[in-house]
């Protein structure tokens, strides 16, 4: 088997070795200063932005929304994440002031296709999500919102994809240096580093650039568990209160990354080599205790009210990067491309949980070691044939091999306690001994190998007042899974499907300033690799036991969009969509009829592919100056989506779990030129949630957030900005109902009702660039 190191040096070899023989062979470059699609931008104008940004108005015929780095720069995000906050329909689930796994049009993060540069990137959790916090916002040049899917990529998109376009050397001229820091409310305070260079070199250019982001949220989070629900017992807060806990959740880290292209436009011969890293030291502190009184603060019981005292730490090491290189080629036979990349994601994880139980007098301590190493290898060839001067075709394949690993083990520890205790001096870290040796954990140990080939083929025409794409994609999935903790016989399974995946797209220029925007195809999402292990999990829903299962098929969805854009003034627009997605074979869990670990009243549960469901919405969005109302120095920006589904599970109807109702935000730049300086605010507003799985439901509800910038401009080489982010202390509630079985949620016997809530404070920062 070829190693990973091999690999990685096989794709940089070849990749060198053609720029070297590129270098003698390509005619001279494009003129300094422009490329094939525009002029090279200058470090000054990164800098010191000129004006104000607007959403970008795309040709291409699919249903696109673009936007560049200066709609985002002013609020200055610190990730690709935070950006993305400021664009239509895409909501986070995450923790507050944090913005990891986007969820497009509210649906789970597995239904999303995440792109760099307009290539797939492998995903590091079980549903094969990206988390965008871990792209620094200082190396984007654009995201877009690509609504619908192409035959061009793959079909992993039923919700549609973000694309993260990154710099490169035909994008900047110059260099450019951010200081900056960022003081968070418990006084700490991050630094925020990075360093960008593009230019000439030899027969290309090339673009590098590192950043180092500290990374800090100190949240604070309190719980009320009581008996029963309150929807059985209106007096739940008086009569069946069970416990209260206070926990103090601290996320503290540093993120390195590093970042370079180096590209040669000839005049029939293009070449592009990417690489991208990104390296992240993160801890997690918790700390709580549990209480059996809802207001006191005192010892442990029998004489004080503290019933737990619980220590949670969390090392994370995780490593991102990837390589690609990409040649293409244009002789009498048309336009051929070849591009070959390489990722890598690894994860080291060692989570410690230490906990005094003082109604047993019982110490108990676990640890658990995470181990994840995510690969894909991938080719994918493309050939462009013109046919006439209005058309042409596109035809290819693809091939990618994804290689997981995933390990947990875990190694725990029990004595007795103390009664005598002061959880405000002592810890309960300090009463752990050493831990015995990690075993594996059901279902922890696996290996699973994924082979993809795909072929497409697509035609593009444009007649001038009308844009199109028609197109098809056949993918193919040979998927083994090897798990270690199960009996041999069980061991190796495989899996092999296929899907045909359509799609067609239009753009119909009614005016010089409105046009129809269309779209429809079929799309798909791949199994969680939690869902796909043969193990059995015992007591993993509720009281009852999860058995994975190899043979689940993907899902698949056929949807549409429907579009309308107007043109406002030189650079502003507004835009409105409907759109929807019927899919198919959902993966729900289901009763196996065995009966569970725990006996009587307990079964296990395995993953099938099921059921049916539906999504819809409306979208808005708007960005233009005010210059029809004599403020051309004004900008005003906003979106505004209204978003429901539809799935049936065991109890009967409810919306795709966690999807938000809906999500804004509006805001508006102001430009003094004469005075060189900018201010501007922004607020943003995401809907309830409500989410139900076997034994709990949940339903989440977010505060609103509010991020104000003022920006003094120095000649043409100098920025600072002063931005302060959270202002209105965000917050994030959530309401569990949770159940011992299944039949006790249809019965609505309650097991225990939480309410828990979590809290941030505001960040300051303030942040230079100097161009050179």
């Amino acid at each position: 088997m070829v190693t990973n190191k091999w690999v990685m040096f096989g794709c940089a070899s070849v990749a060198l070795l053609s720029a070297s023989a590129m270098a003698q062979s390509i005619p001279a470059p494009a003129d300094e200063g422009t490329r094939a699609d525009g002029p090279i931008t200058s470090a000054n104008e990164i800098v010191v932005i000129a004006g104000i940004g607007y959403r970008d108005r795309t040709d291409t015929p699919e249903p696109v929304l673009k936007y560049g780095t200066d709609y985002f720069q002013r609020f200055e995000p610190l990730t690709a994440g935070d950006a993305l906050k400021r664009v239509p329909s895409v909501t986070f689930l995450s923790d507050v002031i944090e913005s990891d796994a986007p969820r497009l049009r509210g649906l789970p993060p597995g239904y999303t296709q995440i792109l760099i540069n307009g290539e797939r990137v492998p995903g590091s959790a079980a549903d094969r999500s990206f988390f965008l916090d871990r792209i620094p916002a200082e190396l984007i040049d654009s995201v877009e919102i690509i609504r619908s899917s192409s035959a061009r990529r793959t079909g992993d998109a039923v919700a549609g994809s973000l694309n993260i376009n990154l710099r490169d050397g035909y994008e900047l001229d110059g260099g450019y240096v951010r200081a900056g820091g960022l003081l968070f409310n418990d006084d700490e305070l991050e630094p925020s580093l990075g360093l960008v260079w593009g230019g000439k070199a030899g027969p290309g250019r090339l673009l590098l650039g590192a950043n180092l982001q500290g990374r800090h949220n100190p949240k604070r989070k309190k719980s009320l568990r009581y008996g029963d629900s309150p929807e059985n017992n209106p007096d739940y807060a008086t009569d069946d209160f069970d416990n209260r806990e206070d926990q103090t959740d601290t996320r503290d880290g540093k993120d390195y990354s590093f970042n370079g292209t180096y590209e040669i436009d000839g005049e029939t011969t293009d070449f592009k080599l990417n690489g991208f890293y990104v390296r992240t030291d993160r801890k997690e502190t918790e700390r709580s205790f549990e209480y059996d009184d809802a207001t006191a603060v005192n010892g442990p019981v029998p004489v004080g009210n503290l019933l737990t005292d619980n220590s949670n730490i969390a090392d994370i090491d995780q490593e991102n990067y990837t390589i690609d290189g990409k040649l293409s080629h244009e002789w009498s036979a048309g336009k051929s491309s070849v591009r070959v990349g390489y990722a890598r994601f690894t994860e080291d994880r060692i989570e410690t949980e230490n906990e005094i139980d003082f109604e047993d007098l019982e110490f108990s301590g676990q640890r658990t070691r995470t181990d994840i190493r995510d690969t894909e290898f991938s080719v994918k060839l493309e050939h462009e044939v013109p046919l006439g001067e209005q058309a042409k075709f596109v035809f290819g394949g693809y091939y990618q091999d994804k290689r997981r690993r995933t390990g947990m083990f875990e190694s725990e520890q029990e004595s007795d306690a103390s009664a005598t205790w002061d959880q405000f001096k002592q810890n309960p870290d300090n009463l752990a001994a050493a831990f015995d040796d990690f075993e594996p954990v059901d279902g922890g140990d696996n290996r699973i190998r994924e082979k993809r080939r795909d072929v497409f083929a697509l035609v593009e025409g444009d007649t001038g007042r009308l844009k199109w794409e028609a197109g098809l994609r056949y993918e193919t999935t040979k998927v083994r899974i090897t798990d270690y903790t199960v009996a041999a016989a069980l061991a190796d399974q495989r899996a092999d499907y296929e899907k045909l995946l359509p799609s067609a797209s239009f753009k119909l220029s009614l005016s010089e300033s409105d046009r129809i925007i269309g779209s429809v195809a079929r799309t798909l999402r791949r199994p969680d690799f939690n869902y796909i292990s043969p193990a059995l999990l015992e007591e993993e829903v509720g009281d009852s036991d999860l058995l994975g299962n190899p043979q689940l098929r993907p899902e698949s969805a056929w949807g549409f969009d429907l579009g309308y854009e107007h043109r406002m003034g030189t650079g502003g627009i507004f835009g409105a969509n409907i759109f929807y997605r019927k899919v198919k074979d959902l993966i729900e869990l289901t009763n196996t009829g065995v009966e569970g670990s725990e006996g009587e009243g307990t079964f296990v549960y395995q993953p099938r592919n099921v059921g049916d469901g539906k999504v819809w919405g409306v979208e808005f969005d708007l960005s233009t100056d005010l210059g029809f109302v004599g403020l051309p120095n004004t900008g005003v920006f906003g979106n505004l989506s209204w978003l429901d589904s539809e799935v049936r599970d065991f109890i009967g109807k409810r919306r795709f779990n966690d999807q938000s109702k809906y999500v804004y935000n509006f805001g508006f730049i102001q430009d003094f030129p004469n005075f060189g300086a900018a201010f501007g605010a922004t607020y943003r507003k995401q809907g309830s949630a409500f989410g139900r799985v076997i034994a709990e439901e949940v339903t989440t509800t977010y505060g609103a957030e509010l991020e104000i910038f003022v920006e003094k401009r120095f000649g043409k080489t100098f920025t600072i900005r002063a931005v302060g982010s959270n202002l209105l202390n965000g917050r994030k509630r959530e309401a569990f109902n949770k159940f011992d079985n299944i039949a006790d949620q249809i019965d609505r016997d309650f097991d225990e009702y939480e309410l828990e809530s979590e809290k941030a404070g505001p960040v300051f920062q303030i942040m230079a660039r100097y161009a050179f």
